[in-house]
């Protein structure tokens, strides 16, 4: 299914290896990109492939919003607000895991909810422009790594429209970061 839009990213800081803090909204999304890394290996016998295996390593992700302000940032990065309300960058500063969230439209109705569960953001790269005849938006692009909690579990996700789904999951998604409410 094809998807159409992005938005209500959240985040929420892991406490412990599957309890986190209560999300919190990003700025308006732009952009979320999620690249599973995979290797396969293939073996070969009697002049032929035999057997594959696959094993999953790390996820890149990459968000854009239309700006992290100053709360944003420090939440993110594991950086400290001052008293004077200026964050000073230090080279000790060790971002926090955080679990990530968003919505994404579907193009035939309905929406995709994902919660990816594990991951640290990394300092972003700054670009400056100055204006010119015509006004060029200049947003924020923030990197991060993912990877499975001790459970093996990285993601979980949801479409809205899907026959089976419990609406209770849906209208809570983003009051706190998806776990089941039954035993599996």
């Amino acid at each position: 299914m094809a998807r159409i839009g992005l938005k209500d990213i959240h985040i929420a800081v892991m406490t412990s290896e599957s309890k986190y803090d209560t999300p919190v909204s990003l700025a308006p999304a732009l952009l979320a990109n999620i690249t599973p890394n995979v290797s396969s290996t293939t073996m070969y016998g009697n002049n032929r492939a035999i057997h594959s295996m696959m094993s999953m390593g790390d996820i890149d992700v990459e968000i854009g919003v239309s700006d992290l302000n100053s709360e944003q940032y420090a939440l993110l990065l594991g950086k400290t607000i001052n008293e004077d309300g200026v964050i000073e960058d230090t080279s000790k500063d060790s971002s926090p895991y955080v679990a990530l969230g968003f919505c994404a439209d579907k193009a035939e109705g309905g929406n995709r909810y994902v919660w990816l569960y594990k991951g640290r953001f990394m300092l972003p790269s700054e670009s400056h422009n100055t204006k010119g005849e015509s006004i060029e938006y200049q947003t924020e692009t923030i990197t991060a790594k993912f990877v499975t909690r001790a459970d093996g579990k990285w993601r979980a996700r949801v479409d809205s429209d899907d026959e089976n789904v419990n609406p209770s999951v849906i209208d809570s998604w983003f009051e706190q970061v998806y776990e089941p409410t039954s035993a599996e």
